[in-house]
């Protein structure tokens, strides 16, 4: 071989080595695993299932350099203790209910759900184009996390009763599990709420610690068996009109992320808020005539009355977190705000339509 082709063939074969030195290392390196604690029963319909979703799609839109490992309530931590977690950096994200957070900042129920507050699109309204994301980004960051809305519900049931709810006079002494202010709200007109994670609801409504309990909707209702105890089921959920679940990541592990990183959890989070909120909506209507032909429920309507004097009261609560600190003021405005400018659209667009609809359609 004369020495031009030698040092031809040469220049080639290590130009190769060193591209390959430097594509594949830089996306290998690039790799780590995320610790995802949650608040939900593994696998359970739509809240279990759906934090699976998420995580998934982090690790199917980085092709695997994030992969995001789900370690269902009690699995990792308990599932209260999710928060804290995932602020001091034992797990990388969590995927529950802000206002499990209360006793940290009172202000993190906005973030889910607060009595007579906004219901699913109300909130996306106010989170993404009404200040709500800066507000709960402040709050979060003093906590070393940053949240992102990962799910919704939609409107949520009333409830489960052992009895029928005629007046004000049936809510004293009850023992209800209802948390965030939805819970302070019936303390205050004379129940007993407690706030217990999901797992823990049917044995606690079965062996008669509590008397009634509310947790999502009929989807989720029959999921859990509550018509196997008791058959008045009441609606419509006064405490949460649109409940949002959150995914909150340790804010150390997220301004560690590349940029492209960062975006893809945004977006897979972004995604899977619009998913769940419509899987709820698809899977609620047959669920809820399954509990009313199959199980023989009793699906009964808030007297006006009672719902109203829990909707007075339930403002006073809520309007009470604003004098909390400075940011709850600002956060509580802005809610209220949202509230008011969102909701008057609401009245004359959707509301209005779905009105004449079936009026028309019956």
């Amino acid at each position: 071989m004369d020495r031009r082709s030698f040092l031809k063939k040469a220049s080639l074969v290590s130009g190769a080595a060193a591209a390959s030195t430097l594509a594949a290392p830089a996306y290998a390196e690039g790799k780590r695993t995320l610790k995802l604690v949650t608040t939900w029963p593994k696998n359970f319909p739509g809240l279990g299932t759906g934090a699976q979703r998420m995580a998934d799609r982090i690790t199917a839109m980085t092709d695997g350099q994030l992969t995001v490992k789900l370690y269902a309530a009690g699995e990792l931590v308990p599932p209260f203790e999710s928060f804290d977690a995932v602020s001091t950096g034992t797990a990388d994200m969590y995927h529950g209910a802000e206002y499990y957070w209360q006793g940290k900042h009172k202000a993190f129920n906005f973030f889910t759900a607060v009595p007579m507050g906004l219901t699913a699109n109300e909130l996306d309204a106010w989170i993404n184009n009404a200040g709500g994301q800066e507000l709960w980004d402040e709050l979060s960051g003093k906590f070393n996390i940053k949240p992102f809305m990962a799910g919704n519900t939609g409107v949520q049931m009333g409830g489960w009763f052992n009895k029928e709810i005629n007046s004000l006079e049936d809510l004293k002494g009850l023992k209800m599990r209802m948390p965030g202010l939805g819970g302070e709200t019936l303390r205050r007109l004379g129940a007993s709420a407690v706030a217990l994670p999901g797992g823990e609801i049917f044995p606690s409504l079965q062996s008669g610690a509590i008397d009634a309990t509310e947790w999502v909707g009929p989807w989720n209702d029959l999921a859990f068996g509550f018509y196997k105890i008791t058959k008045f089921y009441y609606y419509p959920g006064f405490h949460e009109p649109g409940a949002g679940l959150a995914a909150g990541m340790n804010l150390d592990v997220y301004n560690g992320l590349s940029k492209a990183h960062q975006a893809v959890v945004q977006n897979a989070c972004m995604a899977e808020n619009n998913f769940m909120f419509s899987e709820f909506n698809a899977k609620n209507g047959a669920a809820l005539e399954t509990l009313l032909n199959k199980h023989k429920v009793n699906l009964k309507q808030f007297p006006d009355d009672v719902f109203d004097a829990i909707g007075k009261k339930a403002e006073e609560v809520v309007a009470e977190v604003a004098e909390v600190d400075e940011l709850s003021k600002r956060i509580y405005d802005s809610y209220i705000k949202a509230r008011k400018d969102i909701g008057d659209w609401g009245r004359i667009s959707e509301q209005t339509y779905t009105k004449s609809r079936d009026r028309v359609l019956g």
